[in-house]
């Protein structure tokens, strides 16, 4: 564990923490991310295994009908909304937890009832690179945290603001940067490059009950 990572954060012992394993990009960074938190994850599609973890990370880096293709062939759409542990969805696999992307006009897996739209501006590069500030939060999730922390976004799809919102950005209009229903949370921005903050998000995940 870094020195950083134990400021805040003491690892339960026995923790099971799976990465679902898909189609996706950046899972190794995530990865790295946990072992920094004292975590070794199980990266798997295994239902069993998903259902038997203390908590489950969606990650990745990727394209909305692709995935969803993917998750559909490997009936994790289906297992992915009745999970009942901790889950948080990262970047992609935030927006895939929405109900509909604009990316190839892609049905997703409808856990929050929102829509995933595709950043239209002429004042602002598309796609929304580097780093940008949290406001309007107050949650588990994100205690410790600062408001106007940075954090840092590669992405060119956002989802809407709307009542799941804990935390939102400003990148052409407001978005959202935090998402959560029920035992679902969800992130646009990379927690795992996003410094001391992203540690902070994933150790209080961690951390949940």
């Amino acid at each position: 564990m870094t020195e950083d990572a134990g400021e805040f954060f003491n690892p339960k012992l026995f923790m099971t923490v799976a990465l679902i394993k898909y189609n996706a990009g950046n899972v190794q960074s995530v990865m790295y991310a946990l072992q920094r938190l004292g975590i070794e994850p199980v990266y798997t599609d295994d239902e069993e295994t998903l259902r038997k973890a203390d908590k489950v990370i969606f990650p990745g880096v990727g394209e909305a009908r692709s995935t969803m293709k993917y998750l559909r062939a490997t009936g994790l759409d289906r297992i992915i909304p009745t999970l009942k542990q901790p889950f948080l969805g990262t970047c992609i696999g935030m927006q895939l937890m929405c109900r509909h992307s604009e990316e190839n006009d892609t049905a997703c897996l409808g856990i929050f009832d929102i829509d995933v739209k595709r950043f239209q501006s002429s004042t602002h590069k598309v796609p929304h690179v580097g780093w940008n500030t949290l406001s309007g939060f107050s949650d588990p999730l994100l205690a410790g945290i600062p408001d106007q922390a940075y954090v840092y976004y590669v992405h060119s799809y956002y989802a809407e603001l709307g009542p799941y919102t804990l935390a939102q950005t400003d990148y052409a209009q407001p978005f959202s940067a935090v998402l959560r229903k029920d035992n679902f949370y969800a992130a646009q921005f990379h927690a795992e490059i996003s410094g001391k903050v992203g540690s902070r998000m994933l150790a209080n995940f961690l951390g949940l009950d």
